[in-house]
C-alpha cells in the first residue's frame, strides 16, 4: 500500500499547483463565458450562448483574427531560419558554441524589454532610419507597415527557442546513422534530407503547433510597442481590452474559450495529417 501511495505523494505538489492555477481558472473562464458580468458586481446574468454568438457575428471581434496571419506567416520564416542554423551548427563549425549563444540570447530577454528596445529601434529618426537613411516609412505608425515590423520583432525574439528545439532533436539522432550514410557516399544534403528531417519530424510538427498558437495569442510585442493602435490589435489584445477596458468579463472569457478550442482543433488536425514516422535511409 505504501509503495502505491509513494508516487502520488511526490506528484501531489505538482498536481495541486496544476489544478489550482490551470484547471480551476479554465473552468471558471468557461463558466463566465455563459454569463454577462463586469467583474465587480457579485451577481452574474446568464446569457447562454449569447457571448459566443457575438464573438462570431460582430466584425469587431472576429476581424482581429486577420492580424494573426502576419504572425503566422512570420512563424514560417522563424522555423526556416531556426532549422537552417540548427543544421549548420549540428555539424563541426568554428565558434559554433558562440553562435548558439547568440541565437538563443534574444529568447532569454524579457518580452517587455524587447518591446521597448524595438520601440526605439523603429521610432522616426531612430536606429533603423539612421541605418537606412533617406525616406523611410513610419514603421509603427503606418497601418500597412506596422504589422510587418511587429511580426519581424517576434521572429527575432522567438527564433532562439525553435532553434534549440531543432538542435536538441538533431543531436539526439544516433551518430552511427551518419557514419553509415557517409560510408554509402551520402553528402551533407543527403544527410539533411534523408536523416535529419525525418528524424526531427515530431519537433517540426510541434513547431507548427507552437507557430499557430503563438500567432493567435500574440500579445506582449504589439501591446508594448503599439497598444493595438494603427490596425495592430490582435485577438488577445482585443480580449484584454474587452475584459479590463470595457468590463465585459463574460464576453472576454468567451473569446478566450474560442481561442482555446481553435488551438485544440488545429493540434488535432495536425496530428491526423502528419503521423509520426521513424528515421529511414533511402
Amino acid at each position: 500500500m505504501t509503495r502505491r501511495r509513494s508516487p502520488w505523494l511526490y506528484l501531489a505538489p505538482a498536481l495541486i499547483l496544476l489544478i489550482t492555477f490551470t484547471y480551476v481558472p479554465v473552468g471558471n473562464m468557461i463558466w463566465y463565458s455563459f454569463h454577462s458580468w463586469d467583474g465587480l458586481k457579485p451577481a452574474m446574468e446568464p446569457v447562454g450562448l449569447g457571448n459566443y454568438v457575438r464573438v462570431f457575428t460582430d466584425e469587431q471581434y472576429w476581424r482581429v483574427f486577420l492580424i494573426s496571419l502576419y504572425y503566422f506567416a512570420a512563424s514560417f520564416a522563424q522555423i526556416a531560419i531556426a532549422l537552417y542554423f540548427a543544421v549548420i551548427l549540428s555539424f563541426s563549425t568554428r565558434f559554433r558554441n558562440l553562435f548558439k549563444g547568440i541565437l538563443f540570447f534574444p529568447y532569454l530577454l524579457n518580452g517587455v524589454a524587447v518591446g521597448f528596445v524595438f520601440l526605439y529601434f523603429f521610432q522616426p529618426g531612430g536606429t533603423l532610419d539612421t541605418l537606412l537613411g533617406g525616406h523611410t516609412p513610419l514603421w509603427l505608425g503606418d497601418p500597412d507597415v506596422a504589422n510587418f515590423s511587429l511580426a519581424g520583432t517576434s521572429v527575432w525574439r522567438f527564433t532562439g527557442l525553435t532553434f534549440v528545439l531543432f538542435l536538441g532533436a538533431i543531436q539526439s539522432i544516433p551518430g552511427e546513422i551518419y557514419e553509415a550514410a557517409e560510408i554509402d557516399g551520402a553528402n551533407r544534403w543527403h544527410q539533411v534530407r534523408h536523416i535529419i528531417v525525418p528524424g526531427i519530424k515530431r519537433i517540426i510538427s510541434l513547431s507548427f503547433i507552437l507557430a499557430i498558437s503563438g500567432s493567435l495569442s500574440a500579445f506582449e510585442i504589439p501591446f508594448i510597442m503599439t497598444g493595438g493602435a494603427n490596425g495592430t490589435t490582435t485577438f488577445v489584445i482585443q480580449a484584454y481590452q474587452t475584459a479590463f477596458g470595457f468590463r465585459k468579463i463574460g464576453l472576454a472569457s468567451a473569446m478566450a474559450v474560442v481561442l482555446l478550442l481553435i488551438v485544440l482543433l488545429v493540434t488535432w488536425i495536425q496530428r491526423r495529417l502528419v503521423p509520426d514516422e521513424e528515421v529511414t535511409l533511402s
